[in-house]
């Protein structure tokens, strides 16, 4: 079984970073799609960012310009790092793996498993 550990997230002020990482145990598929997607208090569940296994990036507009995402697969790792940080970004981040179908579109909710999630708080 796949299993996805979150760490990083934590409390930060408006214009700060965090590095968020997940750590994945369990094989992944050749042609894959992970990303981080978040759950803000009283929001839809949405996505943040997204990498397949061409090197496809995308980034949901709202975090555009502030957020990279990279994917180690020797060591079964990825990353979100997050800049100039806003209180609307507050939220429960999450790492999705092996999203079933197409990296694209509402990917997130397509992820097969994801973690249990690592709270950033922005004030």
């Amino acid at each position: 079984d796949v299993q996805l550990v979150e760490s990083g997230g934590g409390s930060a002020l408006a214009g700060g970073s965090l590095r968020l990482s997940c750590v994945r145990s369990g094989a992944i598929s050749d042609n894959y799609c992970v990303g981080w997607f978040r759950k803000r208090p009283g929001k839809a569940r949405e996505g943040v960012a997204s990498i397949d296994s061409d090197g496809t990036i995308s980034y949901a507009d709202s975090v555009k310009g502030r957020s990279t995402i990279s994917h180690d697969g020797a060591k079964n790792l990825l990353f979100l790092q997050r800049n100039n940080l806003k209180p609307e970004d507050t939220a429960m981040y999450y790492c999705a793996g092996d999203v079933w179908g197409a990296c694209s579109g509402q990917w997130f909710y397509r992820a097969t498993t994801h973690g249990q999630g690592t709270q950033v708080t922005v004030s």
